[in-house]
C-alpha cells in the first residue's frame, strides 16, 4: 500500500494517474494547501520541502518519496512499467521527463503566476512566461508530429508533460495552432486511469465547465498564498 500526500495541481495529478495507470493500491490524503497542511511537522518529516506530491512506500519500511518526478521514476522502477529498462529507452523518457520538469513546468508555473495571481499585471513579463510556453509547446508539437508518445511507448514522460499541458487555457496559452500537441492531449485524456486520476483529487476550478467568473475568484483567494510563498494550480482540464 501507497499513501499519497496530493493536491488538485498539475504536478499532484502526475502521481495520481502513474498510480491509476500502474494499478497499485493506495489511499489518498489530500492537504489543504489554503491551510498549510503542506507545512505541518508531520508532512515535513516526508517532504522536507513542503510541496505535494509525495508517497511513503508501506511495503518498503515506510520508504518516503518527495519531488513528483523522482515519485513517477520511483513508481515506474518499482512496478517495471511506464519506463524501458534499457538504457537508451530509459533515457529518452527521462530526457522528456526532466524537459517537462525544467521546462514546461517552470514557466508554465510562472506564466499562471503573472497571468493569474499576481495583483499587477506586467504584460512584458506575462508575455516572456506564455513566450516560452508556447515555445516548449511547439517543441512538444514537432516531437509528436512523428511521434505517437514521446519517449517510444506510452511512459511516465507522457503523463507528467500532459499533466501540465491539459491547463493550457489557466496560463492564458492555445494549442489551436499545434495539431499534434492537440492530437497526444486527446488520446491521453480518453484513457480511463488518467480520467480517474485527475479526479484523485478533483480541480477546485475547471475553465471548461466553471468559466472564467470562477476562475477569477479562485485567483483571488491564491494572491492571499503568495504572500506566504505558495502558489494554487487549479489543474482544470482545457
Amino acid at each position: 500500500m501507497i499513501d499519497l500526500y496530493t493536491a488538485a495541481t498539475p504536478n499532484g495529478h502526475k502521481a495520481s494517474i502513474a498510480l491509476e495507470e500502474l494499478g497499485l493500491p493506495y489511499e489518498l490524503h489530500v492537504l489543504d494547501l489554503t491551510k498549510g497542511e503542506q507545512k505541518t511537522p508531520a508532512f515535513l518529516a516526508i517532504n522536507p520541502n513542503g510541496r505535494i506530491p509525495a508517497i511513503v512506500d508501506r511495503e518498503a519500511d515506510g520508504f518516503a518519496v518527495f519531488e513528483s518526478g523522482a515519485v513517477l521514476v520511483y513508481l515506474a522502477e518499482k512496478t517495471g512499467r511506464l519506463m524501458p529498462a534499457d538504457a537508451k529507452g530509459r533515457s529518452r523518457v527521462m530526457q522528456w521527463l526532466m524537459f517537462q520538469m525544467g521546462g514546461i513546468g517552470p514557466m508554465m508555473g510562472q506564466a499562471n503566476v503573472f497571468f493569474r495571481y499576481f495583483p499587477e499585471k506586467i504584460p512584458a513579463v506575462i508575455e516572456r512566461y506564455q513566450g516560452e510556453c508556447k515555445r516548449l509547446f511547439r517543441v512538444l508539437d514537432g516531437h509528436l508530429r512523428e511521434h505517437e508518445y514521446l519517449a517510444g511507448d506510452y511512459s511516465i514522460a507522457d503523463i507528467a508533460n500532459w499533466a501540465w499541458v491539459r491547463t493550457h487555457r489557466w496560463s492564458g496559452v492555445d494549442i489551436d495552432d499545434l495539431p499534434h500537441l492537440k492530437r497526444w492531449r486527446d488520446a491521453i485524456r480518453a484513457r480511463p486511469a488518467v480520467q480517474r486520476g485527475i479526479e484523485r483529487p478533483a480541480p477546485a476550478v475547471d475553465l471548461s465547465r466553471d468559466g472564467e467568473a470562477a476562475a477569477q475568484r479562485f485567483a483571488e483567494d491564491a494572491r492571499k498564498l503568495m504572500e506566504t510563498g505558495q502558489s494554487l494550480k487549479p489543474g482544470g482540464a482545457a
